[in-house]
């Protein structure tokens, strides 16, 4: 019993040790990203909080006010600045952008239980968002996990969104054909398993100065993609009132109530999906699979970018969506 007792302590010790770590690792000071993003891009934003479903959402806005709307929605891990060179191609365009930090990310609110980031709730905060801003109609972007609310609100809400443009973001579809073509190949991938553990991931993802993350964002992306000011940033975010612990939630969620489309789930909005050839992620098969899944769809591929196509490639994906959202409807 005392040898179990000895044991028993020396595990709370090291798990007390590996904890305060963990937490010192991931400290960060505050950086104010509008002024960063404003002297990169010489161009002018607003930040603001707006009441949606229930949260305060942070919310980068651009360009003219009377421009045609354009909402941008990030993905993991990252936040509204992950579109700060597209925002500033945009407002010159005359577009008015519209760039949030969904729920559990940077500066929005981030609800505690599991529950708070299932997908109707995720889209829910996108159209009230627009509805709050005054605009019945807008243009619509997205990456990564932004594209998986994006699919939905073009399925869920057609009348409200004119144009989608997918950048590297699957079909929910799209899954389900991936493992019916390939029975054998992995469609879930090791990090979003990790992702269920409680609490574990969120302290591992801290040690070192964040080093798993930043490893991970350099090691899948084209060199110089992020830079050190970037990465500074993205730190900033992840340390904020606990977002990392509220960003993997989403993960939690999507793992215990898988949500699918009802009907037949074609996305009528017409769509243009742009694709990284190079990701990591996702096999270059799901822009395919999910095209199959636009009644007015088109799919342009570059085969040097990865899945951070956004940071590789900013005025190639600033352009396909301005050229995309002034052409005449066919």
């Amino acid at each position: 019993m005392k040898r179990l007792l000895q044991i028993i302590g020396l595990l709370v010790v090291g798990l007390g040790l590996f904890v305060g770590v963990a937490l010192l690792s991931g400290r960060q000071a505050p950086l104010d990203l509008v002024e960063l993003a404003e002297k990169r891009h010489a161009v002018e934003l607003e930040s603001s909080l707006v009441a949606v479903n229930g949260v305060r959402l942070h919310v980068v806005q651009a360009g003219p006010k009377d421009g045609p709307p354009v909402v941008l929605l990030h993905g993991y891990p990252e936040l509204w600045f992950a579109w700060s060179a597209q925002i500033a191609h945009l407002a010159r365009a005359g577009f008015r952008v519209i760039a949030p930090d969904q729920r559990g990310y940077n500066g929005s609110d981030k609800p505690a239980a599991v529950e708070a980031y299932a997908m109707p709730m995720l889209v829910q905060d996108i159209v009230e968002l627009t509805q709050q801003l005054g605009h019945e109609q807008v243009y619509l972007a997205a990456h990564d996990w932004g594209g998986a609310v994006a699919w939905y609100l073009a399925l869920e809400h057609p009348e409200r969104f004119t144009k989608l443009v997918i950048f590297n973001a699957a079909h929910p579809l799209a899954w389900g054909d991936a493992k019916r073509a390939n029975p054998d190949e992995e469609t879930v991938s090791w990090y979003r398993t990790f992702f269920q553990l409680p609490w574990v991931p969120e302290l591992v993802g801290r040690l070192g100065n964040w080093r798993m993350l930043t490893g991970s964002l350099r090691s899948s992306s084209r060199e110089g993609a992020f830079t050190d000011e970037d990465l500074d940033a993205y730190r900033y975010a992840w340390d904020r009132d606990g977002s990392m612990h509220a960003m993997i939630q989403w993960y939690r969620a999507g793992f215990r109530d898988p949500y699918l489309p009802q009907g037949d789930g074609n996305v009528k909005v017409p769509t243009r999906i742009v694709w990284g050839m190079q990701d990591k992620f996702f096999a270059p098969s799901m822009a395919e699979f999910s095209l199959k899944h636009c009644a007015d769809g088109s799919l342009r591929t570059l085969p040097d970018a990865t899945h951070w196509l956004l940071h590789e490639e900013p005025q190639l994906t600033s352009d396909e969506m301005i050229e995309f959202f002034r052409a005449a409807p066919r």
